[in-house]
């Protein structure tokens, strides 16, 4: 039986418990007051804008069994604690992160863990699907030192795999969710100009990226493109390699489009097979082969999973195809937005080659550093290059792509696309997160008829 009781829980942590509660508890932990559920652990995180542990009194009277506070905190909810447990801390998120890693190692499930630049959401979702077992994954951007710990503590009891995406926000992040997470098997998708701000060089992302590597164990396994770049003077660090696209150890003999999707021959070191992929983006199939040569690095079948490739559902705002008015698509993928990706959401528009016209709604890219002007022009004369029609700047920034049309923000673009819509268009829509374009394919989306097939 799989058990954190309170004691051990201050075992493991090293906090102490202040007020005692019911002989009911639970691992899952949640650090929102206001979403507390019956039998959740609230930890009371230091944030921004206000404390959490403010709202521990709160979280016990919502249903939570127990409260994990700093000191300040925790006088003031003993007395009125209702029968629920108080813990205290100095650092409630260290307790946090020490009770996931516990929480793995008593699951006993195995655990994959993903970065990169670029794709790491999509492979997330490719091998959630495809992978056999109980398996449980890292929800919308639960992927930093905060959501990946939550992820693990609301694996329930029974979980077979856990697929964990791992964000990096400078050097050190990577290391500390490998502390806590301990995978055996982890996928670096690829480096690119992505958080560039943060470590100073497009080489400070791959060393970073690379902490993935150092944290496998002696019989672990890194699953790396064959076309590894800047990430290529780290790899000789690994315990074991799998390389997965053109050149690699997985990749795809053949791939042919089939509706709104992808038929791919791909050839693994021991079988060689046909996957049926639900999606028509090429740029995808190498995420695809990625999440194949994980559950290769894993021991599991490939025929197996080819056979769950139907499954495959991609997270809100990645990729989606929503039907328009007059036979017109909108192709939503506003959740982030780098050059790496830029490229290819460019490229998969202009594959839309039988479309009256393409249109393309780009918003900035950010945290590019010193060459963040450089990228976007770059990004603009691509659009050039592959014959867009029209290309729409959404705030300041997006003047860099030099749009045919620069507007204030996303209600302005949503207006301006609908006088230039005509029947057979394809519209992209892409920017990183903070431009908020997902407000234009919301108003756009109202047009339509909803997700297409």
């Amino acid at each position: 039986m799989i058990e954190l009781t309170p004691e051990r829980i201050t075992a493991v942590t090293g906090i102490r418990i202040a007020a005692e509660g019911s002989p009911d508890f639970a691992v899952r932990a949640s650090i929102d007051s206001r979403r507390v559920a019956p039998g959740d652990l609230f930890f009371g995180l230091p944030g921004e804008n206000s404390d959490g542990g403010s709202f521990a009194g709160a979280a016990l009277a919502a249903g939570a069994w127990g409260v994990v506070v700093s000191p300040e905190h925790a006088e003031g909810v003993t007395s009125g604690a209702d029968g629920g447990w108080v813990f205290v801390t100095d650092e409630p998120l260290a307790a946090l992160q020490d009770l996931a890693r516990e929480w793995r190692r008593q699951l006993g499930a195995r655990v994959l863990g993903i970065t990169g630049s670029y794709g790491k959401t999509t492979v997330k979702d490719i091998a959630r699907a495809i992978l056999p077992g109980q398996v449980h994954a890292t929800e919308e951007n639960f992927n930093t030192e905060i959501g990946l710990p939550l992820t693990i503590l609301s694996a329930p009891a029974g979980t077979d795999l856990l697929v964990l995406e791992m964000a990096m926000r400078g050097f050190g992040q990577i290391e500390l969710l490998v502390n806590i997470a301990e995978p055996e098997v982890g996928v670096i998708t690829g480096v690119g100009p992505v958080h560039v701000e943060m470590v100073g060089s497009v080489e400070g992302v791959a060393r970073a990226k690379a902490e993935l590597i150092d944290g496998l164990p002696d019989d672990g396994t890194l699953v790396a493109p064959a076309e590894a770049g800047l990430l290529a003077s780290h790899l000789e660090r690994a315990p074991a390699i799998i390389r997965f696209g053109s050149g690699g150890q997985v990749f795809a003999e053949s791939v042919e489009r089939s509706g709104d999707g992808l038929n791919a021959v791909v050839r693994t070191p021991d079988w060689t097979g046909q996957f049926s992929f639900p999606f028509p983006e090429l740029h995808n199939l190498d995420n695809a082969l990625a999440a194949i040569a994980a559950g290769v690095a894993l021991g599991f079948d490939p025929g197996e999973m080819s056979a769950r490739a139907g499954r495959i559902r991609f997270s809100s705002l990645r990729g989606e195809r929503i039907a328009l008015p007059g036979d017109s698509v909108l192709l939503n993928d506003c959740y982030n937005a780098n050059p790496v990706s830029m490229k290819s959401a460019l490229e998969h528009l202009a594959s839309h080659s039988d479309a009256s016209q393409r249109i393309a709604v780009l918003g900035l890219m950010g945290e590019l550093g010193e060459e963040s002007d450089a990228f976007h022009a770059e990004v603009g004369e691509l659009a050039r290059e592959l014959g867009i029609e029209t290309v729409i700047g959404v705030g300041p920034l997006a003047n860099g792509y030099g749009p045919d049309h620069l507007v204030e923000g996303p209600e302005e673009a949503a207006a301006l696309l609908r006088g230039l819509l005509e029947p057979g268009s394809v519209v992209l829509v892409k920017g990183s997160r903070s431009a908020g374009l997902e407000a234009v394919a919301a108003r756009l989306a109202e047009m339509g008829a909803g997700p297409d097939g």
